[in-house]
């Protein structure tokens, strides 16, 4: 089969796409026809080497198709099933292989390439908007890179719960996709300082909770921000890693809250895997969320995906199609 592999890391130019082996799969394992794999921002760290893995390497945790086959002791799901994953490794490729509790199935009313573009960052949005910070009506968020992948769903979730929206944006298209998301306030970070913005148009300190993917650039003002025991929830690293922050900080600021989830602690098991799909489409079978597809690309162009991404040259989801 066909499938995207990297033999050292380094940038976008070390995805190349080749023949490999097919998986076959083993016990309490299935395999899956790709139909769409998803691109995020961690398929980058696993390439430049921020996060850590063994090479040679087949990028790609997240996508959807239907089952090719299913190993000893599946009971759960039978070839031509269709179902999403967000935690397979190797999903730059034809076929995949993981074990069956790390997959859901997608109902009929989802489009496969739909749940490709929702199950990472659909269901990052998720848990941070229900369980990170759970907004509720009144609530005041901040949304950095409110027209990428998670930014999208997040202001739309966060909306829905009853909070007022704060996002920053990096183009007039990127404003018009958030406020039309339900942002209450847009910002253009690139021509206006955020927090100037924001305390101008609420006062000083006014915001409960920030969510950023962002990282670096913005995470010092960000938590300038924060009203007293606010809660600063830094998810991603778009624009570079966070540098160490001490406890005092955190304290002089006012008693903040500081955490860096990830999406797999929020989905630790199959149960809660399933409970928090089966909401996200829900939600988008129902028509109360869109998700943006940005971008299809086949395999071959996977470093082009990488540098989209990078280049913060997306709005909504980058997909690459076998």
């Amino acid at each position: 089969m066909k499938a995207v592999v990297m033999d050292t890391t380094g940038g976008p130019d070390v995805l190349r796409l080749t023949e490999i082996p097919e998986p076959e799969p083993g016990p309490g394992q299935i395999s899956v026809d790709v139909a769409a794999a998803g691109v995020n921002f961690i398929d980058t760290y696993h390439r430049t080497g921020l996060y850590p893995i063994e090479l040679p390497f087949v990028p790609g945790l997240e996508g959807a198709g239907t089952v090719r086959a299913r190993g000893e002791g599946v009971d759960d799901f039978r070839p031509g099933d269709r179902v999403a994953w967000t935690r397979v490794a190797g999903s730059y490729a034809e076929v995949v292989v993981g074990e069956a509790g790390s997959f859901v199935p997608v109902p009929d009313a989802v489009p496969l390439d739909v749940a490709a573009a929702s199950m990472l960052q659909g269901l990052t949005a998720q848990y941070l908007s229900a369980s990170t910070y759970p907004l509720s009506d009144g609530d005041r968020c901040l949304v950095h890179a409110a027209s990428g992948g998670v930014g999208h769903l997040l202001v739309q979730m966060a909306a829905a719960r009853g909070a007022e929206v704060f996002a920053t944006v990096g183009s007039a298209e990127k404003e018009d996709l958030a406020r039309r998301a339900g942002a209450a306030h847009v910002i253009r970070y690139d021509q206006v300082d955020f927090g100037d913005a924001i305390e101008g148009i609420a006062g000083p300190r006014p915001l409960d909770v920030v969510y950023d993917g962002v990282g670096k650039p913005v995470f010092h003002r960000s938590l300038e921000l924060l009203r007293r025991r606010g809660m600063m929830v830094t998810f991603g690293n778009a624009g570079g890693p966070v540098d160490p922050v001490s406890p005092l900080e955190l304290m002089r600021q006012g008693s903040l809250y500081l955490t860096r989830p990830t999406l797999f602690d929020y989905v630790a098991g199959p149960a809660e895997l399933r409970l928090r799909s089966a909401e996200l489409f829900d939600a988008i079978g129902a028509g109360r969320l869109d998700v943006h597809i940005g971008a299809r690309l086949p395999l071959a162009e996977a470093a082009t995906a990488h540098r989209m991404l990078e280049g913060r040259a997306t709005t909504g989801k980058v997909l690459l199609v076998p």
